[in-house]
């Protein structure tokens, strides 16, 4: 089982503004940059290779997502990177129409699965266990994640078939019925594999586990543990999640295919669930809706705004589809946090469905 401390710690105590100009610099040298934003450069009212500080990066704009969803991904990654690019392309999880596709090289799938393997052990989770993962797979990276339990954590991991894809159409052409029943497939099958196979934690969604809950509570109360993302949850259904679990785990994460978070403890009885973004390859600030530059206040609540500044892949100011609430860290993290993450619209063009 690899030891990620040191090198979560030495990326912890980066300067977000030099890393910034480091990030930055790579991707616009004009000799082994990013194809894509060495284009975009020309549109672009400065020099970008003459930015200084992180909160300079205002000056790229929302970025445009729609473009992704069209976009050889391999235009989003430097010529530094050897070509050609072997590897897997991933993509979002499609709730508005054509998903947005990233590619991921080794160094990003390495840096994810870094973070991943050193907050699971803060969490509580044991190494060495079995796990069922229920979670997409296919192109959502959400189910790379069973590699990195088996590789990192030394488990073994069950899986099954999920696609998110299917649910939010019917969902989205007003089939009720039909997406009840896809529901209920899936969660026919997460019992299945609970009911006859020594599973410890299961990685799944909350509205899976909901329905799971409903339909076969003496699986869930047999669980050591449960860890949640790719659909919100409250504070009042985290705490539903305990009680179903009988004192096991519940950890509640939030990450999507740019960008992923770690889960600090809960506060005020559970009623704050706060999240620190994989610093400094990911950022995270809150915004006002109706204005992307103006950060909020400290608990006030606006738009997630996330930024990647990889290496291999920068994407500044994504305008996420979610609400959130601006948590302050403190001194013990060198950014800002955000806070009880919830869909900013839901409507049925854009539904929420179980992943």
């Amino acid at each position: 089982m690899k030891d990620v401390t040191e090198q979560i710690d030495q990326w912890l105590s980066q300067d977000i503004d030099a890393w910034t100009r480091r990030v930055v610099r790579r991707h616009f040298d004009p000799d082994t940059g990013t194809p894509y934003w060495l284009k975009r450069a020309a549109e672009l009212a400065i020099d970008p290779r003459d930015i200084t500080r992180h909160d300079e990066l205002s000056a790229f704009g929302p970025m445009p997502l729609g473009e992704l969803r069209t976009l050889d991904p391999a235009e989003l990654v430097p010529q530094a990177v050897p070509r050609p690019l072997t590897g897997r392309v991933w993509d979002s999880g499609g709730t508005t129409g054509n998903p947005c596709r990233v590619y991921y090289t080794g160094p990003m799938l390495e840096h994810r699965a870094a973070w991943r393997r050193w907050v699971i052990e803060r969490e509580g989770f044991e190494p060495g266990r079995n796990w069922l993962q229920a979670t997409p797979t296919g192109p959502h990276l959400i189910g790379h994640g069973a590699v990195d339990l088996a590789d990192l954590y030394d488990g073994r991991v069950y899986g099954i078939d999920f696609d998110p894809r299917w649910v939010k159409r019917l969902l989205r052409d007003g089939r009720l019925k039909e997406a009840q029943e896809y529901s209920a497939h899936v969660t026919e099958q997460i019992a299945a594999v609970l009911e006859h196979q020594p599973v410890d934690y299961l990685v799944t969604t909350p509205a899976l586990l909901q329905a799971l809950i409903k339909s076969r509570p003496e699986l869930v109360a047999r669980l050591k543990g449960v860890r949640l993302s790719g659909t919100h949850a409250t504070p009042a259904m985290r705490r539903s999640f305990h009680n179903a679990l009988g004192g096991g785990l519940v950890v509640v994460t939030y990450a999507n295919t740019f960008g992923n978070t770690v889960g600090l403890p809960v506060e005020h009885d559970g009623a704050l669930m706060p999240y620190l973004p994989n610093y400094p390859q990911v950022t995270m600030a809150v915004v006002d809706k109706d204005d992307w530059s103006k950060v909020v206040a400290y608990g006030e609540q606006g738009q997630v705004r996330l930024t990647v500044l990889h290496d291999d892949l920068f994407l500044p100011n994504v305008l996420e589809r979610d609400l959130a609430v601006r948590y302050d860290t403190g001194a013990e993290w060198p950014c800002d946090g955000v806070a009880n993450v919830k869909p900013l619209q839901v409507v049925r063009s854009a539904p929420e469905g179980i992943y």
